[in-house]
């Protein structure tokens, strides 16, 4: 087998409409748009939402709740992830990103304690949970809040 004899399976491939090509292709005469109205007519196009004049849905709606433009949204890291990082090792955000623990934007790395912790490692987070911070210290290790 050679890249040239490669070919998509049968029936893989559609050929496109070909809308408005005469009374033989079977798409002609009114291009599959129907008779009359709106939306037979060229330049057509709909507002997105709108119902014909209908109030819409999304006005017709109640409003409810709010969003907090203050909100922190920290990445999440538990203890048992920082067992793969060798023995008094410093661990910041940027290891742990390097290491595919956080991804995406965020306000920082939040410390949560789900797991076992055997190492002495020095972590610099934006917040430590109690029971994180407990099993860090009581491996010999060091919690560094920061920002």
């Amino acid at each position: 087998m050679e890249l040239n004899n490669l070919k998509p399976k049968k029936g893989a491939r559609h050929a496109k409409k070909r809308v408005g090509r005469g009374p033989g292709s079977g798409h002609g005469k009114t291009a599959s748009r129907g008779e009359k109205g709106q939306k037979s007519r060229s330049g057509y196009s709909r507002q997105i939402g709108f119902e014909g004049g209908q109030m819409p849905l999304h006005r017709r709606l109640p409003k409810r709740g709010f969003t907090n433009i203050f909100k922190r949204d920290y990445a999440v890291v538990n203890v048992s992830d920082l067992e793969r990082f060798d023995n008094g090792v410093t661990v910041d955000e940027a290891m742990l990103r390097g290491a595919g623990l956080v991804k995406g934007q965020n306000d920082g790395v939040k410390i949560l304690g789900d797991g076992k912790l055997s190492k002495k490692l020095t972590v610099h987070a934006a917040k430590f949970s109690a029971s994180a911070r407990k099993q860090i210290e009581a491996a010999g290790g060091t919690c560094q809040e920061i920002g």
